[in-house]
């Protein structure tokens, strides 16, 4: 695949990092596929999970005052921290979406991976990342974050992906026009009406809120062989049910049939 846009990591963030940790292991029967401890320097601790061939990562702050933290205070903790995508050029998005008005977080440069993170604010919703590791082309191949080891955690026969995110907002068509922009993904609409944007690797769809409410990364989908026993699991964990999920580091994770 010469050319590729892959929605390939979610990252959650949570008061304290080991209970939804413990969550994830006793609901998902996932083991943590890698810890960064580089975060440690942003006042963060990680833990990243293998879904399929993308990632469910949990930050939490070490101290008062970092980013995670703020953010947590601002969402009332509810809301995915950062959708992050795996791309073959994150040089040209980055300078497209710097064109679209839209400020650098942070600029991440390192031997074997480049990318960007860009202000929650201009984003809208939740914080975009576009990054490319080096060796990354397959879906199978190395990716920076989860560490060299990524694929030995990887159990399909538990979670085989992570095939779409929801974004709430009361100006859900407003909001999926500007990640258009940004992605240069064209709008399509599922069955249920929604704006929705499918890439090379997941989708993302974006619903109605009602007035008021604030923008905010509200639901994960993941992939299971049995999405019934995943709901009873996250029930005996405490996880309060909401809908067709439960809510696990302030958003909403909807277990989904995996598709043949």
């Amino acid at each position: 695949m010469s050319d590729y846009l892959r929605l390939r990591q979610i990252c959650l963030a949570a008061p304290s990092l080991e209970p939804v940790v413990e969550a994830v292991q006793q609901i998902l029967g996932l083991a943590v596929c890698h810890r960064d401890p580089g975060v440690g320097k942003y006042g963060l601790e990680n833990a990243l999970f293998t879904c399929g061939h993308a990632f469910l990562e949990v930050v939490a702050p070490t101290r008062e005052g970092t980013a995670v933290h703020r953010f947590l205070e601002r969402s009332g903790g509810r809301g995915g921290y950062m959708a992050i995508f795996d791309c073959s050029d994150p040089e040209r998005r980055r300078a497209h979406v710097q064109a679209q008005g839209v400020r650098v977080a942070h600029a991440l440069e390192y031997p074997d991976f480049w990318g960007t993170q860009f202000h929650p604010r201009d984003c809208r919703a939740t914080m975009l990342e576009f990054d490319r590791s080096a060796g990354g082309e397959s879906l199978s191949g190395a990716y920076w974050p989860a560490g060299p080891h990524w694929r030995d955690a990887q159990r399909l026969d538990r979670v085989a992906g992570l095939p779409a995110i929801a974004l709430e907002s009361p100006d859900a068509d407003g909001l999926a026009a500007h990640w258009s922009r940004l992605t240069g993904v064209p709008l399509t609409r599922n069955g249920a009406g929604q704006a929705e944007l499918r890439f090379d690797l997941g989708a993302a769809c974006f619903v109605a809120a009602p007035p008021g409410t604030p923008e905010r990364l509200a639901v994960v989908e993941l992939a299971v062989p049995a999405p019934a026993e995943v709901l009873a699991a996250a029930r005996r964990h405490g996880c309060p049910l909401e809908a067709d999920g439960f809510v696990l580091a302030g958003v909403r994770i909807r277990p989904v049939l995996v598709v043949a």
